[in-house]
């Protein structure tokens, strides 16, 4: 069934929430939604006492070891950790406290794929997509390359970069097409703004989407929704 996951998304040891596109320009060009007065640990706990399972915890470039380790101590066995992941430090990941790994641009070119997922299949990775464009996706149609990913995932984090920040609305063809395409668990991250949006998240997935909110949510000074609301939602589900 649809659940709301949250994230802690890091840039530079804050919490930050950031305009997806705009993450690989100039730090000049980089648009900020908000950032915490809050510590990294504020978030991991908030979420441990609300029972979020599946957040995420995401490092966006350099200087985030620290802050994402002081995550993971927070709420030891509960988040999942990306950014930066390897099969030289996904174990060190785990073994500091990581729910699951999150894999990313390492797996490509996809040739990458297979060593890395059995160094790491006992390990739990889950394999982020950033939408719209992804290397392995331009060699094989979507369908395949899921299929082919299935069996070294636990499950897929689906970012729709050019949504995410924007609180636009989701992507909704992507949302109903990830429902078809993958029989493991699948959130969709980008553009959700509210109560609205996760309803029709679990209407065009059938209830096998789950979805990420961020910017809208009131912990990171936004009003579409608060997470209050959203963890009373996750209970009537």
């Amino acid at each position: 069934m649809t659940r709301f996951r949250p994230c802690i998304d890091l840039h530079a040891g804050q919490v930050k929430q950031i305009v997806g596109g705009t993450l690989d320009s100039a730090t000049s060009e980089l648009r900020t939604n908000f950032v915490s007065p809050h510590p990294p640990a504020y978030f991991a706990k908030l979420y441990r006492d609300n029972d979020l399972s599946g957040a995420h915890v995401i490092m966006l470039g350099p200087g985030n070891k620290e802050a994402a380790l002081e995550s993971l101590k927070a709420w030891p066995g509960g988040l999942q950790v990306g950014g930066g992941i390897t099969d030289a430090n996904a174990r060190e990941w785990v073994e500091a406290g990581a729910e699951k790994v999150i894999i990313t641009s390492y797996l490509f070119p996809n040739v990458y794929i297979y060593v890395f997922s059995f160094l790491i299949y006992h390990l739990r990775p889950v394999l982020v997509y950033d939408s719209p464009i992804d290397p392995i996706f331009l060699t094989q149609s979507h369908t395949e390359s899921i299929k082919a990913l299935e069996p070294y995932c636990s499950e897929f984090l689906i970012h729709a970069a050019d949504n995410e920040g924007l609180q636009k609305g989701i992507d909704e063809k992507l949302v109903q097409r990830l429902s078809e395409w993958c029989s493991i668990p699948v959130t969709y991250a980008g553009g959700g703004r509210n109560l609205e949006d996760l309803e029709t998240v679990k209407r065009l997935s059938g209830g096998k989407v789950d979805l990420t909110i961020g910017s809208a949510l009131d912990c990171f000074g936004g009003k579409g929704v608060t997470l209050q609301e959203c963890v009373e939602w996750n209970r009537r589900q």
